[in-house]
């Protein structure tokens, strides 16, 4: 199942925070890309937030996935996940 993330990030945390598990963070997310669990990693243009398509068998093996970076380990960020389904409207196409 593909499955979205949205990262929010937590209130009054500061940048000096980021950094100290910046390298932690980009090295579990490199883990996960081979893992194939995330397939897909952009930020926004408009805010700095990240946008992950992950690749799991349902939104709680997605939250456990998440949950395994450090920058949500050390409560600097959460995700919206939110599940998603193949678009089934080209069938009207071929009636």
């Amino acid at each position: 199942m593909k499955i979205l993330a949205i990262e929010k990030e937590k209130p009054d945390v500061t940048s000096d925070q980021f950094k100290v598990h910046a390298e932690a963070e980009a090295m579990k997310v490199w883990e996960l890309c081979q893992s194939e669990k995330i397939r897909e990693i952009y930020f926004r243009q408009d805010i700095n937030c990240a946008v992950l398509v992950l690749e799991c068998k349902n939104t709680e093996e997605a939250k456990l996935v998440l949950d395994n970076l450090p920058f949500v380990q050390h409560g600097l960020i959460t995700f919206d996940i939110i599940p998603l389904k193949p678009y089934p409207g080209f069938s009207r196409l071929f009636k």
